[in-house]
């Protein structure tokens, strides 16, 4: 829900960190616990007796019940506190829903930046930490184009196809977040410092290990579930055969998730993996389209009322209505692809040639990223020959 304010009190959220870092409590069994209990603080006020009769283990149903995790859980308030970091909880408002229904999602994720974006439209895009040129140059244009197309790329912040994402949706103007395997207020890799504090203010850094948690080898396979459970589907751009940009793909596979990606090179040790996937039935992409005519209606009809609406915002036209030119425009592009959208009917197809040589005093470079635009919002399709019909 965006804007939604946390609905923890500062005693609730230590609950909930106590419960969470209780030492050998895996993911499943504190999930079943809350389900059991409902409230972190009925939990922690069990008897070891009772926590053993709900299928705990004797050692860690003895931290529990002793409380010790309490002075971990006022650590990690004051660390939160000290980087901006929030807590979202299993049974908070603001927990992305997709993620919630895999079979073991986390107890709770430590947040920094735009926490609305948890709710918003997501696509994982993956692929290896040493890619070609070519899995630079896609993976930057594809994460653009999505972006631009209104949905948020969520990758791990890796070396690689993940940075590349993450910067093209950044610089497209888009959403972008970030899957750590680490604490939210540390950065890993470290070049990626600089990025990492570009997210933090204009997208989001998520993580559900603790506050302060190194980025140790076996949390990376753990995050990637949920790069591929908070998301409608995941791209695949690079990655060789047993990669982990591969076991996000099976991850998103058994999650129920689409799965995407992107051809390369029978030669290239680094396609192996993304064409193999296609040979398994993934969807075959070459551009943003590709990606979102596999979303569900009801996603794609959202994409394309936000689309409408940031093209149509500053010149006052609705959905539907001719522009009103009478109004000012601070966006040039938007300016022109009203007066492009002017000139396209419903009935009769009309060629580029034609369009550009109707808009005067304007570039083919301008009307092509016009009708990029206008076809992104779902206001004019592409018929063959580049030929272009009015939708609405």
């Amino acid at each position: 829900m965006p804007g939604l304010a946390s609905i923890l009190t500062p005693d609730e959220e230590l609950h909930w960190l106590a419960l969470k870092m209780i030492p050998g409590l895996g993911t499943r069994t504190a999930v079943r616990l809350i389900e059991r209990y409902r409230t972190p603080q009925a939990i922690l006020r069990a008897s070891r007796s009772e926590l053993e009769a709900s299928g705990v283990a004797g050692s860690v149903a003895q931290s529990i019940a002793s409380g010790c995790s309490f002075e971990d859980a006022v650590v990690q308030a004051k660390k939160m506190g000290e980087s901006g970091a929030e807590l979202v909880t299993l049974s908070d408002p603001r927990y992305p829903a997709r993620l919630k229904e895999i079979f073991d999602p986390p107890l709770a994720l430590f947040v920094r930046g735009r926490v609305e974006l948890l709710g918003s439209l997501t696509l994982g895009v993956v692929g290896t930490r040493r890619p070609t040129p070519y899995g630079i140059a896609v993976s930057e244009h594809l994460s653009g184009d999505l972006a631009r197309a209104g949905l948020t790329i969520v990758s791990g912040m890796a070396r690689g196809i993940d940075t590349a994402a993450h910067r093209a949706a950044l610089t497209a103007s888009g959403s972008t977040v970030a899957i750590l395997g680490c604490g939210v207020d540390l950065v890993y890799p470290s070049e990626n410092r600089r990025l990492a504090a570009e997210i933090a203010q204009k997208g989001l850094l998520v993580s559900e290990f603790p506050m302060s948690a190194p980025a140790y080898p076996q949390n990376f396979p753990i995050r990637n579930r949920i790069i591929s459970g908070m998301s409608l589907g995941v791209l695949v751009v690079e990655g060789a055969q047993y990669s982990g940009s591969s076991i996000t793909a099976r991850l998103a596979l058994e999650q129920g998730r689409e799965v995407f990606a992107v051809p390369g090179s029978i030669v290239s040790k680094m396609s192996w993996g993304p064409n193999l996937l296609i040979k398994q039935g993934a969807k075959l992409v070459q551009d943003w389209n590709d990606v979102v005519v596999e979303l569900a209606p009801e996603h794609r009809r959202a994409l394309a009322a936000g689309a409408q609406g940031r093209l149509f915002a500053d010149g006052g036209m609705e959905a539907g209505m001719l522009p009103d030119h009478s109004q000012a425009n601070a966006d040039p592009g938007a300016e022109i692809a009203r007066k492009l959208l002017e000139k396209i009917s419903v009935e009769t197809p009309v060629h580029i040639d034609d369009l550009l040589a109707r808009m005067e005093n304007v570039s083919s470079s301008e009307v092509v990223a016009a009708l990029f635009e206008l076809e992104m919002t779902g206001a004019i399709r592409q018929l063959p020959g580049k030929n272009f019909v009015r939708v609405w």
